[in-house]
């Protein structure tokens, strides 16, 4: 007969649930939008759950476990496009076919696509604050870098994106 499940581990496992319920949808659109699938982005928001799940003990008393999520799931974005990126690019090489961005079937909004060909920090602000409508001081905190940086990403990123659509940039108040 198995032993019983002490109360402090009911309690964390409780709380995980709740967060995860409150947080996933949000994690798996931001992931989704910079690795240009849904089934990557679900694959990644999951991977980040599982590791805030490991350290849940630690991770849930952080003062914004949502954060520290996307921050994870950021990181692993960017890994799995550098390494779908250079997995495309030698098949490329060996079937003699174009570079491997032309190749990857992508979301069908021509706008993520744009962003997701900015600069890696430059994409993940503008999805951060354009998917979840994050404020400068929340997209600083889950990318770990100042609040002065993400303001020139983002003024950067609307100045590419519009110089694509050929469009003036308006400045927002962040």
């Amino acid at each position: 007969m198995p032993a019983e499940e002490p109360a402090s581990q009911i309690a964390l496992r409780a709380s995980f649930s709740a967060f995860f319920s409150a947080e996933y949808r949000s994690v798996v659109g931001l992931a989704s939008v910079l690795s240009g699938r849904r089934s990557v982005g679900e694959e990644l928001a999951q991977e980040a759950f599982v590791a805030a799940f490991r350290r849940w003990d630690v991770v849930g008393g952080y003062e914004d476990p949502g954060g520290w999520v996307r921050r994870v799931a950021v990181n692993l974005a960017t890994s799995s496009w550098r390494r779908r990126v250079r997995e495309a690019r030698a098949l490329g090489r060996l079937r003699h076919r174009r570079d491997a961005a032309d190749q990857m079937s992508g979301i069908d909004d021509e706008v993520w696509a744009v962003v997701r060909a900015l600069p890696a920090h430059q994409a993940q602000c503008v999805a951060l604050r354009y998917l979840e409508d994050r404020s400068v001081r929340d997209i600083a905190a889950v990318l770990g870098i100042a609040e002065a940086t993400v303001r020139v990403h983002l003024h950067t990123g609307r100045k590419t994106l519009a110089a694509h659509f050929d469009e003036t940039v308006a400045e927002e108040s962040a």
